[in-house]
């Protein structure tokens, strides 16, 4: 029997007490592919930050405005507004690291390469290429990163002031359903020289694995295919202000159909980490093409 893609957890607090007991489930779910949703766990606004609700913070070249280990990016922000930026993006960073802690003791020394983002267009609005279009089904794949078999795990919390704008996904069928309605489109064939060439010049940050290759024809051939767009499975859920969600993002189809002002918090987890690493989609794709994808 298909398990239900949604999962609702009662949690208010980010410092998940009592989660102990709910870690199990919780870890079991998201490695099955289910979108954990916690209703009741919004992320506090400090007074001076609420001014931040502004699209014109974002360069017009970026999507979102964006913390990592270098700092904050995507934003015209300077002075004393990129500091709030900053203390904003860092302290939900830390909010975030806390909560996956409890639920997911396994992956606490394992995730790795934070980068956190704020979310201030409305969905629609940045007129995206449909590469880039959000409102496409599609499960995540990084053309510049190549993840060799890593997970991406990624937190989300709707922080739009007016309680009834919810921010709308769609959640697609489940993975191995949506590998073997693709793969016999992936034509491409996988060339290591050609991966090491790109790696070489800088176009990609490492080799791409067949795998990456694999999963990058498959996040386009899902966003560039109509018909699936417009009449493919998906359950249509709205997230609340005041609520969060979690998933893997390299698993799980989604697509954001409407809404605006959303953090987003996002960790690698190494397949050693995994519970369940047959589930992931790395191994699916492997079981389904009879070779291993792995090899750089």
């Amino acid at each position: 029997m298909r398990l239900a893609p949604i999962m609702d957890f009662p949690l208010r607090d980010w410092s998940a007490p009592g989660v102990p007991a709910l870690a199990g489930e919780a870890s079991d779910a998201l490695e099955h592919g289910r979108v954990l949703h916690f209703p009741l766990l919004g992320f506090h606004l400090l007074e001076e930050e609420t001014a931040l609700l502004d699209p014109a913070l974002t360069h017009p070249k970026r999507k979102n405005i964006s913390l990592s280990a270098g700092g904050v990016s995507g934003s015209v922000a300077t002075g004393a507004q990129l500091a709030l930026l900053h203390g904003l993006l860092r302290r939900y960073r830390d909010q975030a690291s806390t909560l996956l802690d409890a639920l997911f003791p396994r992956y606490r020394d394992a995730r790795h390469t934070p980068a956190t983002s704020l979310r201030l267009h409305a969905i629609g609005s940045w007129q995206p290429s449909w590469r880039k279009d959000d409102r496409r089904l599609l499960v995540d794949a990084f053309p510049s990163r190549p993840i060799h078999g890593e997970r991406i795990l990624r937190v989300f919390t709707n922080i739009h002031p007016d309680p009834k704008q919810v921010r709308a996904w769609r959640v697609g069928e489940p993975f191995e359903e949506v590998a073997r309605r693709y793969l016999p489109r992936l034509d491409r064939p996988w060339r290591p020289m050609m991966a090491a060439l790109m790696h070489r010049v800088g176009i990609t940050k490492r080799r791409r694995t067949e795998y990456d290759h694999l999963m990058l024809q498959l996040h386009d051939q899902m966003k560039r295919d109509e018909a699936y767009q417009r009449g493919g499975v998906w359950l249509d859920v709205g997230f609340r202000p005041g609520s969060s969600w979690i998933c893997f993002s390299d698993q799980v189809p989604h697509a954001a159909m409407s809404g605006q002002f959303m953090l987003e918090q996002t960790w690698m987890v190494p397949l050693s980490a995994m519970a369940l690493p047959e589930l992931a989609p790395v191994r699916v794709l492997e079981r389904l093409t009879g070779r291993r994808l792995l090899a750089a």
